[in-house]
């Protein structure tokens, strides 16, 4: 049931006046509302059914009849059932989608935008009219978003909005991090629903080659990975680690998955520098004064680059590529010469365009990068992107260290998105940040709103310190805030600070196609209750199921036997299961339990979900995002204990019987100069108790998880 206050701002009827939402819209309110319990149907323009929009990123646009239908599953997220139809024209009680002339819908640069949208409210139904079906989706998360601030009761009356500007996301470091399929796919549903566009996916990267420390053989041993999997004898040997990494059928659900949400993967391979994982494939390719750096004037270096490009451009179903060419120290222009003859190549075998990392500016002195290859700028200490870039005709993105973010730890940058700095960065729109601001100190260092060389904005999240500083989850969490806030104003929105807390509380928990905070439903604040005492024996004996005692109707099953005393043996192979995976910040997971004996003492699973495992190794052991994260304690055996895994915010503990409790954390490389001590924040695992590989025989008395930690 949804119960939130109304939150659009209304002025006379013949004004158009802002309407709240993420970002903020443009709205015309007349008189009276439309319940959106009142929507039956969503009816596809059948002119522009099967109509794409060719004008975008990505290569493989959904149809609005696509968009219609992943619509369709949406409203039924908030309890509105809707079947999709072709027809000529809207009917009482629909959502009628159809395009309209492009022309009409302007960008910050004044040029046609393909994402642009009317809408219509009125008693009789809903209408969006797309510049093309993409800008039709991006109405109907609209209509999605005023349904939750209105409780369900949307104000009759009539607007239209556009973009500012053409490219809006944020960029994962999945080089040094790796993320599953599913976590991409949930983080698309969550950005689409502010209305960004890109993920760029850095797929290749290594830690920081410290050479004042490393040796050559501490090099070629540093992690580094390439995060894609071809069976291709061209690239046999680069990557070693196929459960880390994209097949290309993986790859291909991502991007369909994406883009079914209007979200294109801008995929990156980074090279000649931040490259010691072709390094340690081909040693002789490196520059022999710091190995993650490929020594170009090899004759085998730009050859060997173009090889693994032209064997995982057909993973890649977008218009741009990124080739990386990021802090590279050494000659510039065997720089220079090495990404236009990969921006060549790349465009003669794909017909894609090529973007970099800003690192060397234009100079009379260089031979310089073609002009057709477009920038990303990140610091000005690289560059500066107005006077080095945009007044040499160079298109630029804006990723400005601004809005970077490392995750868990970092000697500069923050850990969370700084949300604050969209709202109070410049002294210019009242405050407020935009893609075309590159420097929030110094406004004479940005061009006009209307820049047409300025593609929008970029946020990125880096995993300078590998892969067990964090989780996966622990990327959503730093960005949680940051890309609705930043979604705002890549648009073009105008919320301020009280506004943007007030209605992202408000759309937070109907956020579609994604579940990245691990909620469970619950009617209490215990959200699951397996006991086996004899109060409940009567319900289980002889049966599979295994009643729920929280009332929330999560029956559970088995195969073990239940005892007498009231409790389930535990056998090799036997299990207790719930219809639960996983559950996030914040709870209490107790098990009540007897471990007799272990098959393997370095490896027994006590209960499995979807994000984690609880271990004993033989130490208390959480497992997760492809780590182990160990205790200092253990489970006596031939003992009944209570074991309890507390998720408190950005911390996880563990407690036996009512003892003290231990932390987990992570201990962290920094570069090789020493560690750092951090939380980690793992879900709990609810899914199985034991099973098939568990490697533990015993007794459970009981499973209890609650939302309080």
């Amino acid at each position: 049931m949804i119960t939130i206050l109304l939150c659009v701002l209304l002025s006379t009827p013949s004004v158009t006046s802002r309407s709240l939402g993420i970002p903020t819209t443009s709205f015309s309110p007349s008189h009276g509302h439309l319940s959106l319990s009142n929507i039956k149907s969503i009816i596809v323009d059948d002119q522009y059914a099967q109509a794409v929009d060719e004008s975008g990123q990505t290569l493989i646009p959904p149809t609005l009849q696509d968009f219609a239908k992943t619509f369709a599953g949406d409203l039924k997220s908030l309890h509105v059932n809707a079947t999709v139809a072709v027809g000529k024209q809207p009917s009482s009680g629909s959502v009628f989608l159809t395009l309209g002339d492009s022309s009409q819908y302007r960008d910050a640069a004044g040029r046609p935008s393909s994402e642009g949208y009317s809408l219509t409210v009125s008693s009789s139904g809903i209408n969006i009219t797309g510049a093309s079906p993409l800008g039709a989706w991006w109405g109907t998360r609209t209509v999605l978003q005023q349904a939750v601030l209105t409780d369900g009761a949307i104000p009759y009356g009539s607007g239209s909005d556009t973009p500012g500007w053409a490219t809006r996301g944020m960029m994962l470091d999945a080089g040094r991090h790796y993320y599953p399929p599913e976590f991409l796919v949930e983080m698309c549903a969550y950005m689409s629903y502010f209305k960004q566009n890109t993920l760029h996916l850095h797929l290749s990267d290594n830690l920081y080659n410290n050479v004042g420390i490393y040796t050559r053989e501490r090099s070629l041993e540093l992690y580094a990975r390439f995060r894609l999997w071809s069976e291709s004898p061209d690239v046999s040997g680069l990557n070693k680690y196929q459960n880390e990494s994209y097949t290309r059928e993986q790859f291909d659900y991502i991007q369909n998955s994406c883009v079914a949400r209007g979200v294109t993967i801008l995929p990156e391979i980074e090279a000649p520098g931040h490259a010691l994982v072709f390094v340690q494939w081909k040693p002789q390719l490196g520059l022999s004064s710091d190995l993650s750096l490929l020594n170009i004037s090899n004759p085998e270096t730009i050859p060997t680059m173009k090889s693994v490009w032209s064997t995982f451009l057909p993973f890649f179903h977008t218009k741009t590529v990124h080739i990386g060419a990021d802090e590279y120290t050494a000659e510039v222009n065997d720089y220079n010469s090495f990404v236009n003859a990969m921006a060549n190549h790349i465009r003669t075998v794909s017909n894609k365009s090529t973007r970099i990392w800003g690192t060397f500016p234009p100079k009379d002195a260089y031979n310089n990068i073609h002009k057709n290859i477009s920038m990303q700028h990140w610091e000005f200490f690289e560059d500066n992107p107005l006077y080095d870039y945009i007044r040499n005709n160079y298109s630029v993105l804006n990723s400005d260290d601004t809005y970077y973010v490392v995750n868990k730890w970092s000697g500069s940058y923050p850990q969370v998105v700084p949300i604050s700095r969209t709202f109070n960065s410049n002294p210019a729109n009242n405050g407020m940040w935009y893609p075309y601001i590159f420097d929030t100190r110094n406004e004479t260092n940005n061009p006009p709103s209307d820049e047409p060389l300025v593609l929008g904005a970029v946020a990125p999240l880096w995993n300078d310190y590998g892969a067990n500083a964090s989780v996966y989850s622990e990327a959503y969490y730093a960005w949680k805030d940051g890309i609705p806030a930043l979604a705002d104003k890549q648009w073009g929105g105008s919320l301020t600070s009280s506004e943007f807390d007030q209605v992202f509380e408000k759309l937070h928990p109907y956020i579609p196609g994604q579940n990245l905070d691990r909620n469970v439903s619950s009617k209490t604040s215990t959200l699951l209750d397996y006991s086996f005492d004899n109060s409940s024996v009567s319900y289980a004996v002889n049966s599979d199921q295994v009643p729920d005692r929280s009332m929330n109707g999560y029956v559970g099953t088995t195969n073990c036997t239940i005892t007498s005393n009231g409790s389930l043996a535990m056998e090799p192979n036997c299990f207790l299961a719930s219809p639960l995976s996983s559950k996030g910040r914040n709870y209490t997971l107790t098990l009540t339990l007897l471990i007799d004996e272990m098959e393997d003492r370095t490896a027994t699973k006590l209960i499995t979900g979807s994000d984690s495992i609880l271990m004993l190794t033989p130490n208390i052991t959480l497992f997760a995002s492809g780590e182990y994260f160990r205790l200092t304690s253990t489970i006596p055996l031939k003992q009944k204990v209570d074991l309890s895994i507390i998720g408190r915010g950005t911390q996880t503990f563990a407690k036996i019987n009512k003892g003290k409790e231990e932390e987990f954390v992570t201990k962290m490389g920094i570069n090789g100069e020493g560690f750092e001590l951090a939380p980690i924040a793992i879900e709990a695992p609810v899914e199985m108790v034991g099973g098939p590989g568990s490697g533990w025989s015993g007794r459970l008395w009981g499973l209890k998880l609650t939302n309080v930690a």
